[in-house]
């Protein structure tokens, strides 16, 4: 799978989603999903913006119930950011148990577990930046169960790798398997992967019944433990052309949506924080990304430092940015973002947030 970063190839690739397709086959590795995420997750485009035009498209709610629901968990995963902030870097709700290593097992890192659906996914992930859903629930199980190592440090490398990188829905969804943010954990055992990544390997320290999974010892492959070093490849710092006169749009990592104030006269300008990445590094494959992705933007012009070194260097006045967990250093007229439903605030479930956001499907 490649991920266009022009923005009409990207309303093509909302317009071709079909989500009755998608609620059937959605759980396999080939299934008809929408790769939409490092897009969403860009702020390219919004949830409330994908569903609004597949709306307008002439879908009914009731007929795509099941992806509104899906993209309702990205949402979801934003809001106890919101709520939480960096409370969502520490087990949420309840220690995880089990846990015997604060690293990642190397057989991850290298995909060479022995579990040949993992392993090639592995592989393809350092590829495209892209790891199906099911396949990272997968990894998580593995790596956190299996190897019983503590999800952070995996979570960290997983993050660094994906074009979708968004914190809040890596941390949490790996939370979310390890159990420390819900009431129960998420394992798969080797019958699992076969049915939805088609294959038919037999014989792995996997290919028990569930009620087994939680005594087995740590395989071999699983022993030897990685700390992986990150680092953000950052691109060279610019000097811009800013007209005095007119208001600075700040955009960033999660904003990189061309239509926002598209009419309005303005600096455009993409922050990239060293401080920033140095917390949470990505790839030089996603920054390449994030940037082939702000060329939607017309005018725009890149300034690689900090906040306020930007605001000093430059003597920006009237400053526009976007809400952000990570933004709240930043001074200025805060913006909204896109939301699909107007329901706000801390929810200990996704299930009891997605029963408000029902009652606004109609």
């Amino acid at each position: 799978m490649n991920f266009p970063a022009e923005y009409e190839k990207i309303l093509e690739r909302v317009d071709s989603i079909d989500p009755a397709r998608y609620a059937r086959t959605r759980n396999f590795i080939d299934g008809a999903v929408s790769y939409l995420s490092p897009y969403i997750s860009r702020g390219v485009i919004s949830t409330s913006f994908v569903m609004n035009r597949l709306l307008e498209k002439g879908y009914k709610p009731s007929g795509m119930e099941k992806f509104i629901q899906e993209l309702a968990w990205r949402d979801y995963f934003q809001q106890v950011w919101v709520a939480k902030g960096e409370g969502i870097n520490t087990d949420l709700k309840s220690f995880q148990t089990g846990v015997e290593n604060r690293g990642i097992p190397l057989s991850i890192v290298e995909g060479s577990t022995g579990i040949e659906a993992i392993d090639m996914a592995i592989r393809n992930f350092y590829e495209t930046g892209y790891l199906h859903n099911h396949v990272r629930m997968y990894i998580a199980s593995l790596t956190c169960h299996i190897g019983r190592s503590h999800w952070w440090v995996p979570a960290r490398w997983m993050y660094y790798h994906l074009l979708d990188a968004d914190w809040a829905s890596n941390a949490l969804s790996w939370q979310w398997v390890a159990g420390t943010s819900s009431s129960k954990k998420y394992v798969a055992n080797q019958e699992n992967i076969n049915r939805y990544c088609h294959t038919a390997q037999r014989g792995t320290f996997l290919d028990v019944d569930y009620s087994s999974l939680d005594s087995l010892p740590v395989p071999e492959s699983l022993r030897e433990i990685s700390h992986p070093v990150l680092k953000t490849p950052l691109p060279l710092k610019e000097v811009l052309s800013i007209d005095p006169e007119l208001p600075a749009l700040i955009y960033n990592s999660y904003n990189l949506d061309p239509v926002w104030k598209k009419d309005l006269p303005a600096n455009r300008i993409l922050l990239l924080e060293p401080s920033h990445f140095e917390t949470y590094p990505i790839s030089g494959k996603t920054m390449d990304f994030i940037l082939r992705l702000s060329k939607n933007i017309p005018g725009i012009q890149l300034y690689v430092g900090e906040f306020d070194e930007l605001v000093k260097e430059y003597s920006l006045r009237d400053l526009f940015y976007k809400e952000h967990p990570l933004n709240q250093h930043y001074r200025g007229t805060e913006e909204p973002r896109d939301w699909m439903f107007p329901v706000k605030g801390y929810y200990p479930s996704f299930f009891a947030f997605w029963k408000k956001c029902e009652t606004y499907l109609g």
